[in-house]
């Protein structure tokens, strides 16, 4: 398979001079330094927009105590233009001249041209900046886009276009074959990633939702051409993902964040912004297909299958989303970033949960959840004492590792008891079951079609009925966990979805 090539949108003539420097801004530019100094020192003797905060205009930040400079970018932004924008910045005279370089690249620009400004254009913009300044480019880059963002997700609205369509890009290579594949037929395509979660102890490099993740996805975008946009989901994140997760715990359930932020966090909000951008789609880098009748369908290759986690989507959002890669295996997905030269061709895939990446379960939870070590029993299930644990929501159910408890034979977590604060503890064979308890169970589909549910993320679904508010196994199923998801197939067709109570 060739190159891939699709149709980038011009940039608007009315800003030719301005904007000349986005045309190629995935490039770090750094330029002779025969005139340059005379841009820098323009734009650091007569800063444009310093101190100017436009009525109604949305504001971005970067920078800070760590690094000693500081740039705020301001944007008012009115249909599909950018009409006006302002700065501050404090620290070295380079992040000044950064942040007074990105109020002249963007305004009156369009909002898709504007959001092609990255540091490579800014340090044009500047004549060029030696080393040790790009890091100014970056600040005034990364506080531009978290404005922009801001002001797109409130107040942009492009007229519909049929053939434009919003990619979500993590950073990673599944987004960036994603976005590549959207745009093979010419399509026009803007690239969205999302800011989730923020936090010193996190490692910035294996999360895909940080601040450094954003900035590497916008890298990609850039090389490819498109406009890039970034949505601060934080607050709605902490609020909708992590809070229920540390409540979950603190209740002895073992729930999963990541079919809830799918369902009710991030593509909700990003088809939001496909609304305003007038794009009539939504493109994923996701294993999962889309069946007949617009349901999910698991994807072509089952060891990345991915519709498990996409559960929880209302119809009306399935309606508006695409899966380039579902046809695809991960091998073939990463020899098309390697045929497109892309950066991210051979990274690591995330392994952790993202406000995990770095830090371990039992910190985040002491640190963001109140729930510090409270010793308690380890019981068998006649309630002898077999051992001591350091608090309940340390554990889940079918858990082996770390019980702290010797015996002959092997031992799994049966059970948690929040209110007691046991653990309880058996061989392998306790820990199967054939009826599952559930509650909010939602089918797009007749209870009848359901032919199997999954209990796990990567465990095959096991054949089944719905009966009374449970499941009825055909076979046991071992350590179904209270606060997981049941996802419910008729045959290779996602029909539905509810969450486990024992």
């Amino acid at each position: 398979m060739g190159r891939l090539t699709w149709s980038t949108p011009a940039l608007s003539a009315a800003t030719p001079t301005k904007l000349s420097a986005v045309r190629n801004p995935g490039r770090r530019l750094v330029h002779s330094r025969s005139v340059p100094d005379e841009r820098f020192e323009e734009h650091l003797q007569h800063p444009a927009g310093r101190g100017h905060a436009p009525a109604g205009a949305h504001a971005g930040a970067a920078g800070g105590a760590v690094c000693g400079d500081l740039v705020k970018v301001v944007v008012a932004v009115r249909g599909a233009t950018v009409i006006d924008a302002g700065f501050d910045a404090s620290g070295c005279g380079a992040a000044l001249a950064a942040g007074s370089a990105v109020v002249e690249l963007v305004r009156g620009a369009s909002l898709l041209d504007a959001a092609r400004v990255g540091a490579g254009a800014v340090s044009a913009a500047l004549g060029g900046l030696s080393p040790g300044k790009l890091h100014a480019a970056d600040l005034a880059a990364d506080a531009l886009h978290r404005a922009l963002g801001a002001a797109a997700a409130a107040d942009a609205q492009l007229a519909p276009a049929a053939g434009r369509t919003l990619v979500a890009m993590s950073g990673g290579v599944d987004s960036a074959v994603a976005a590549v594949l959207a745009g093979a037929g010419g399509a026009e395509v803007v690239a969205v990633t999302l800011e989730l979660w923020r936090d010193p102890e996190n490692d910035a490099e294996s999360s895909c939702c940080s601040a450094s993740a954003v900035r590497a996805a916008r890298a990609v975008a850039h090389r490819l051409g498109l406009p890039h946009l970034t949505l601060d989901l934080r607050d709605a994140f902490r609020a909708g993902v992590v809070e229920p997760w540390l409540a979950g715990h603190a209740q002895g359930l073992t729930p999963n964040p990541c079919v809830g932020c799918n369902g009710h966090v991030r593509l909700d909000a990003m088809v939001d912004l496909a609304d305003r951008l007038g794009a009539a789609t939504l493109a994923t880098g996701h294993y999962a297909r889309r069946a007949p009748d617009g349901l999910l369908r698991t994807a072509a290759d089952p060891a990345k299958d991915q519709t498990y986690m996409l559960a929880a989507l209302s119809r009306a959002t399935l309606a508006r989303l695409r899966f380039p890669l579902g046809e695809l295996t991960k091998p073939e997905v990463r020899a098309l970033a390697r045929e497109q030269e892309l950066p991210v061709a051979a990274k690591p895939d995330s392994q952790d949960l993202c406000f995990l990446a770095g830090t371990g379960r039992e910190r985040f939870l002491a640190r963001h959840g109140g729930l510090h070590e409270r010793p308690g029993d380890v019981v068998d299930r006649t309630g002898r004492v077999l051992g001591r644990h350091r608090g309940h929501f340390n554990f889940t159910v079918g858990q082996r590792r770390g019980l702290g408890v010797h015996a002959p034979e092997p031992l799994y977590v049966v059970r948690t008891d929040a209110r007691s604060n046991t653990v309880t503890v058996g061989p392998r064979e306790d820990l199967g079951v054939r009826r599952v308890a559930l509650r909010g169970v939602r089918l797009h589909r007749d209870a009848a079609s359901v032919d199997a549910v999954k209990l796990r993320y990567r465990a095959a679904p096991v054949p089944c009925r719905l009966q009374d508010g449970a499941v009825v196994l055909d076979a046991p199923f071992a350590a179904p966990a209270p606060g997981q998801t049941a996802v419910f197939l008729a045959g290779d067709v996602i029909v539905g979805s509810a969450t486990i109570t024992g």
